[in-house]
């Protein structure tokens, strides 16, 4: 494995979402700003803007829920997660970036 392979973000957003369709309970979240939501975005997600993660328990209140956490690329929320896990969401998973998302998306 190559140094940069190392940073490269695995998560496969179509294999995420797959999983959140299936899983009872469980919660989409879009990190990306309110804008890049607003251009287009999976069905059934909250909008919850990296630079706003701090109130994530006004929209989820169930620290112990399924998170699936997506934005453009994987990077933002990589760092949701993070932040996520710090806050006491111990199920909170990146699933990467709507950019390679295959399935339909909603304005």
């Amino acid at each position: 494995m190559g140094m940069f392979n190392f940073f490269r973000n695995t998560a496969d957003i179509n294999t995420g979402v797959a999983e959140y369709e299936k899983t009872d309970g469980s919660v989409l979240l879009d990190v990306r700003t309110p804008e890049e939501y607003r251009d287009g975005h999976i069905d059934g997600s909250i909008n919850l803007p990296l630079d706003r993660i701090s109130f994530a328990e006004d929209a989820v209140k169930d620290k112990n829920a399924q998170l699936y956490v997506y934005c453009y690329s994987g990077s933002r929320s990589e760092q949701a997660v993070a932040c996520l896990k710090k806050m006491g969401y111990i199920n909170a998973v990146n699933i990467g970036g709507i950019s390679s998302y295959r399935g339909k998306v909603v304005l």
